[in-house]
């Protein structure tokens, strides 16, 4: 394969809304640049792009797919993204090493939340980026309303390239402003095109929108910009300067009509792509920290420079193997390199070096600054993590990933799978670094937490694909607390046993306070005189942090209490420290109970974005979890609806609202506080416990 420099290469992530055609879009580019010799569609499940089992049979793309191809001397590498949102990770993923995003909108629907959630992370990044309204051949396609939709929503500074000619069913031309040409297309198996003349009818609105076109680039620099007030216009070089710098700064962000399953649209949109969009030399250094100190560097795309490379995706399946998919951001690599993880502080050896289209992979002899590749298993190294030469000790900055929506316990449905439960865990989570598992000694249980109901079931069913290991996800335990509402002034225990020989003696007296919400627990040592030998004040401590981390009422963490030890009794010969540990346990647990024991429950707040129409149905579904709404915000036609809601209510959901709100509906959660459990549910949990222990 040839090589590139990084001044020939472009790295774009395509993102957008479910359904809206990337894959397909993926496919048509790939055709039309030569890198396969048939369109394979979604419906047959022979796309490049989704070519996993799961996303064949789901018909949706499940994982960011590396794809790359060749045009007019410049290597294009593609990152095909899913749109469904329990896959948002992958999303983060591909746009850490992207250098342009294009969002892809379906001409008929418009903005989508999707759409929207997805260009938050454009956003988030300062990533230039480019809009391709797809599907122009769908008979309710509004080209116009959709851009002027994608300019309120998205960026103010979109702007049109290329405009259909004859939009819906028969649409096969598109202008072009920049060549100000019509280019007619034939059907994509041929490959033909024509360029023609720009008819009468549609001359009037190119030639505006070219004049808008060249204002926005005038308005992106002053040097431009004074060029333009004295002339009038820009030259050929100046409007091509100003435009790929434009784009590069952020200042403008182009926009495409194209229909990916015609192929109508997409030859002058690569073009474009080519001679405009970013190379990896043209954007911002890349920024990391030297390797034990907190100096930050800037990492600037040189091939002749020290190597560094970020892995930011992990491969493991049959026809594919173990890789590791990484973009490389200085210096050159060739097979049998040494290099460092600067993450784990582990040695790697680079072994033999691919590029991906899919599940195919090309042998390369080198890989650049700027490009993206993968290398078969390395021995300790992880998504997340920075490669580097040895005298170049930095560190990437890792890949900001969504925090969870959904969580679940995982139940084995025999017993003796525990390491083989626990080895495809740890594999599903390198693939999918949204998904966490980890096992809650509190809860007893292992919890996994992704982004969706999808994403967790895909883990499972991987399990049984790869392990042959059978699970359940089940309903996790609550964390709940335990604590007091009242003082309990004297909790008296008097642990004696005799039973021939040496004997058990420990006696205590304590005062049991409810502390405010979030101090923890406060041991007091009140004892004078020595009543109770300082050598056993250890032990009370001891019993009373035991008989608390095990609960009274539900077996859940008693919190926010004081406890204090200030009068007892011992015996010279049958004291010990575990006697006044028992005495101190029983003396809590007996002054617990007098003190209006209550439970706490883990309270979250909730951020939910719902189209307008929705609200009533979200709010009504939010009351009926016990939620209380905090406040409400207006972004476009969305709504965005802040409220807090018991952990208990939340189980799935991520899959309810998506139900109820038509799949438009999206939430993010984060831990807020604990509050008391309403007294009748509260019943209900120490029911349900006691319940429980009793068929133990």
């Amino acid at each position: 394969m040839k090589e590139f420099n990084p001044e020939a290469i472009r790295n774009i992530a395509l993102i957008g809304h479910g359904g809206s055609g990337k894959t397909s879009l993926s496919e048509t580019i790939l055709y039309k640049a030569g890198e396969i010799n048939r369109i394979g569609t979604i419906e047959e499940g022979n796309t490049v792009s989704d070519y996993n089992l799961n996303e064949i049979e789901k018909q949706i793309s499940v994982s960011a797919t590396p794809l790359h191809f060749e045009w007019q001397d410049v290597k294009v590498n593609l990152i095909d993204t899913p749109g469904y949102s329990d896959f948002a990770g992958q999303v983060s993923s591909a746009l850490h090493v992207a250098d342009v995003a294009i969002s892809i909108i379906k001409g008929a629907e418009g903005i989508e939340v999707g759409t929207e959630l997805t260009w938050e992370g454009v956003r988030e990044r300062n990533l230039p980026s480019a809009i391709i309204i797809n599907k122009v051949d769908n008979e309710h396609s509004k080209f116009n309303e959709t851009f002027e939709m994608a300019k309120d929503r998205l960026s103010h500074d979109a702007t049109v390239i290329s405009f259909p000619v004859n939009e819906g069913v028969n649409f096969n031309s598109v202008v072009d402003i920049i060549k100000m040409k019509e280019i007619e297309y034939g059907d994509a198996v041929s490959k033909n095109i024509k360029e023609k003349e720009i008819s009468d009818a549609h001359k009037e609105q190119a030639e505006s929108m070219r004049e808008e076109l060249i204002e926005k680039i005038a308005e992106s620099s002053e040097e431009l910009l004074d060029k333009y007030f004295e002339e009038g216009t820009l030259n050929e070089d100046d409007l091509k300067s100003g435009l790929k710098a434009a784009i590069n700064n952020g200042s403008l962000v182009p926009v495409f009509a194209v229909a990916a399953t015609k192929g109508v649209g997409i030859d002058n949109f690569l073009d474009f792509v080519v001679k405009y969009f970013p190379s990896p030399a043209d954007r911002i250094s890349t920024k990391a920290i030297m390797k034990g100190t907190d100096q930050e560097i800037e990492i600037k795309p040189d091939s002749n420079a020290e190597a560094s490379l970020f892995v930011f995706k992990s491969i493991s399946e049959p026809h594919v193997g173990e890789l590791s998919v990484f973009k490389v951001f200085s210096g050159t690599l060739t097979p049998g390199m040494d290099l460092i993880n600067t993450t784990r502080d582990k040695s790697e050896r680079l072994g033999q070096l691919y590029v991906l289209n899919g599940k195919h992979r090309e042998e390369v002899s080198k890989l650049t600054a700027g490009d993206i590749g993968a290398v078969v298993k390395l021995k300790d190294t992880h998504t997340g993590n920075t490669l580097a030469s040895k005298s170049f000790s930095v560190v990437i900055e890792d890949i900001n990933y969504p925090p969870p929506v959904i969580r679940a316990a995982v139940q084995p449905k025999s017993k003796g799978d525990e390491d083989k439960i626990s080895n495809g865990l740890h594999t599903v989570h390198e693939e999918n670094p949204t998904v966490s598992v980890h096992f809650d000694p509190e809860l007893g249980q292992t919890i996994i937490s992704g982004q969706g109901e999808l994403q967790l079931a895909l883990a499972i069913k991987m399990l049984k694909d790869r392990y042959n290991v059978d699970v359940d996800l089940v309903e996790p335990k609550i964390p709940y607390r335990e604590t007091i509402k009242s003082v309990c002034e004297d909790a008296e225990y008097k642990h004696k046993k005799q039973s021939g020989g040496r004997g058990q003696y420990g006696h205590v007296h304590l005062k049991l306070e409810p502390l405010p919400r979030g101090t923890g627990f406060e041991f007091v040592n009140a004892i004078v005189g020595g009543v109770v030998p300082g050598r056993f004040i250890p032990a009370v401590e001891k019993g009373l942090n035991e008989i608390m981390s095990k609960g009274i009422l539900t077996g859940s963490k008693v919190v926010d209490i004081r406890v204090t030890l200030f009068d007892g009794t011992f015996h010279n010969v049958d004291s010990d420290e575990v006697s006044f540990k028992l005495a101190a346990s029983n003396a809590f647990k007996k002054g617990f109970l007098e003190a209006k024991p209550v439970l706490l429950e883990p309270i979250y707040d909730l951020a939910i974005k719902v189209p307008e129409e929705y609200m009533g149905d979200v709010m009504g579904d939010i009351s009926s979890r016990r939620g209380k709404i905090s406040g409400m915000e207006v972004e476009g036609p969305f709504q965005l609806i802040k409220c807090k809601v018991p952990l208990a209510e939340l189980y799935k959901y991520s899959t309810h609202l998506r139900s109820i709100t038509s799949g438009r509906g999206v939430h993010l959660r984060n831990f807020s506080h604990y509050e008391d459990v309403p007294r009748d549910i509260q019943d209900k949990v120490i029911d349900e416990y006691k319940k429980a222990k009793e068929e133990e």
